[in-house]
Order: C-alpha cells, then sequence, then structure tokens
C-alpha cells in the first residue's frame, strides 16, 4: 500500500503544481469578493470543481437563484458525464471507495488515471486510482486555503487571476498532444469546440459541443482499436 502511495503521489507532482496555483487563484478571488476561509475550505471539500467554483464566485455576488446555479452547473461540468462512462470499466469493483473516486474525477485525475501506470500492478490499480484522487483534492483544498488565508492578509487587485484554470487545461492538453501519438480525438475537440463556439456563441456552445465530440469520437472508436491490433 505506502509503495503505491508513493506512485500515485509521484505522479501528481504536476498536479500540486497546478492546483495550488489555482487554488490559490480561487481562494485570492474569494476572499476579494467577500468570503472568508471557511467558505473556501467547505467549497473545495464539497464542490470541489475549480471551473464551477470560479463561476459559483459570480453567482454568489450576483445574487443568482436556484435554477440558474443548476443549470450553470450543468453546463460548466457537463464533460463529467461523458469521463464517468468511460470509467465504468476502471471503477468496477472498487467498493466503499467508488462514490468517492466518482466525486473526484477532476480533468487531471482522470488524465492520471487513464494512463494506467505500468509500474502499478494490476491488483492495485484500484488502490492506486484512490491515492490519486485523494492526493489531488488535498492539493486543491490546501491552495484554496491558503489563497485565501493571504487575501485576508494582502490586499492587491485580483482581476485576470482566474485565468490560470484556462491555463492549466492548456498545459493539461499540451502534454497529452506532446506524449501520444495519435491526434484525432484532440483534433475533434478542438474543430468541433471552435464551430460550436461560432456557431452558438460563448455562452452556450458548452453542451452543443460535448454532444458533437461524443457522437465524432464514437464513430472514430472502431478506427482506433483496428490500429491498436496492428
Amino acid at each position: 500500500m505506502k509503495k503505491v502511495a508513493k506512485t500515485a503521489f509521484k505522479d501528481t507532482i504536476p498536479v500540486l503544481t497546478g492546483y495550488l496555483v489555482l487554488g490559490f487563484g480561487f481562494g485570492i478571488v474569494l476572499k476579494a469578493n467577500g468570503y472568508g476561509i471557511l467558505l473556501a475550505f467547505v467549497m473545495s471539500l464539497f464542490i470541489y470543481a475549480g471551473s464551477m467554483q470560479y463561476v459559483a464566485i459570480n453567482l454568489f455576488t450576483g445574487g443568482a437563484g436556484l435554477i440558474t446555479v443548476a443549470l450553470t452547473t450543468l453546463m460548466v461540468n457537463a464533460r463529467h458525464l461523458f469521463y464517468g462512462i468511460s470509467m465504468l470499466e476502471k471503477y468496477k469493483d472498487t467498493g466503499k471507495r467508488k462514490p468517492y473516486l466518482i466525486f473526484a474525477l477532476t480533468d487531471e485525475t482522470y488524465s492520471l488515471v487513464c494512463n494506467d501506470n505500468p509500474d502499478v500492478p494490476m491488483e492495485k490499480r484500484k488502490d492506486y486510482y484512490w491515492f490519486v484522487s485523494l492526493f489531488n483534492q488535498i492539493y486543491w483544498i490546501l491552495g484554496s486555503v491558503l489563497g485565501a488565508l493571504v487575501g485576508t492578509v494582502v490586499k492587491f487587485n485580483s482581476e485576470g487571476i482566474d485565468f490560470a484554470l484556462t491555463a492549466l487545461f492548456l498545459t493539461v492538453f499540451l502534454e497529452q498532444w506532446l506524449t501520444t501519438k495519435k491526434h484525432g480525438p484532440a483534433m475533434i475537440g478542438v474543430m468541433v469546440s471552435v464551430v460550436c463556439l461560432v456557431l452558438f456563441g460563448r455562452e452556450n456552445f458548452l453542451i452543443p459541443a460535448m454532444v458533437f465530440i461524443a457522437i465524432l469520437l464514437c464513430l472514430h472508436k472502431p478506427s482506433h482499436k483496428n490500429s491498436v491490433k496492428n
């Protein structure tokens, strides 16, 4: 178990650096809008959705209703519906850990779990998934609380800090591009997103883009399987 935990920690170090910065930014923005350290901790513990937590700040300050919050959450986190489907086999037979594994599935956790570190024995993979998920959330909580704490002590202009989330998405995309020989799925994602952005606008493009990406990836899958067999 200790060896698996050490492997998971080593693999999550890139996420550690990213989540500390992103969480830190979230904590600062949250504090700049009049909220405290406790809320930063609670949101990171029970919501644990980087992009949605940033958006939630605007919803709080704007006095959004429950329906608006629900629809916005669905749009921002719609990609996790597709993540979840692809994880059905990996998270099979994980027992009592399954609810937390589902809850803690972020973009970065998904990327690490999908890579299936060859140094982790097959019978220890479930433990590895759990440690990766746990470590990543700890990093996020730590960054959020530290950001809120610093925001309490130091006063400065927080405008633009939330762009750090976009930077992390770009970093993850580039890492996947450089470590994978087949770029078909990535190109599908980029092109469909751009087309939907033009057609539906930035406020409404997310769900149509995810639907079309899912359809195209399903059509692309058979050729991928054939290439693996060859």
